[in-house]
């Protein structure tokens, strides 16, 4: 800005930043003069929208809060009953056991017939709820993820195969509930 060198006066016709002749005539004729009326309606309406969103919102957050509160529910009777169907399924296996107790006059091959039955309920039931048995064989190659190997010992087979199972494993629905415990072959 340019002053004069005897004074901090702007020279004619400059405006500095705290004068008021910087706000121009012609932009404050530009801007229309606003009714109160218009001014209190506007606002009225306004204020009836917020009210309306924020109703929108407690009621958006009930509705969250109430599936969240079902979903816990849900979680709590999954857990409770969730075993429901095996425990069923595995009655008849019970109520056989007990059978064969309860008989105190049976011969070996009645006894045999009746534990084969059994077992053959108990096997029905594991696969009503794919509940199914890792028994790898000799020679199978080891797999980490069902299989725990216990120890590894010289064999004819390669590195890292299944020698022996000590142990079956189980899964149910493909997740491993007990992992079948294995002898494998160590490196030559």
């Amino acid at each position: 800005m340019a002053t004069h060198a005897d004074s901090n006066k702007p020279l004619d016709g400059e405006l500095t930043e705290n004068t008021p002749e910087q706000v121009q005539p012609d932009v404050l004729a530009q801007q229309p003069e606003e009714n109160p009326a218009d001014l209190a309606a506007e606002l009225a309406q306004a204020q009836e929208k917020v009210s309306q969103y924020y109703d929108q919102l407690l009621r958006a957050k009930a509705e969250v809060e109430n599936i969240r509160r079902r979903a816990d529910d849900d979680v709590a009777k999954a857990r409770k009953f969730g075993t429901e169907s095996f425990a069923e399924s595995l009655i008849p296996v019970r109520d056989s056991l007990e059978a064969a107790l309860a008989q105190t006059e049976q011969s070996v091959e009645t006894w045999r017939e009746g534990v084969e039955t059994t077992l053959r309920q108990l096997n029905k039931a594991f696969e009503r709820n794919s509940l199914k048995e890792v028994a790898p064989a000799p020679g199978d190659k080891f797999d980490p993820h069902v299989h725990q190997a216990i120890s590894s010992v010289p064999s004819e087979f390669e590195e890292g195969a299944v020698v022996q199972l000590l142990q079956k494993g189980y899964t149910i629905s493909e997740r491993v509930l007990r992992p079948a415990l294995v002898m494998v072959a160590a490196a030559k």
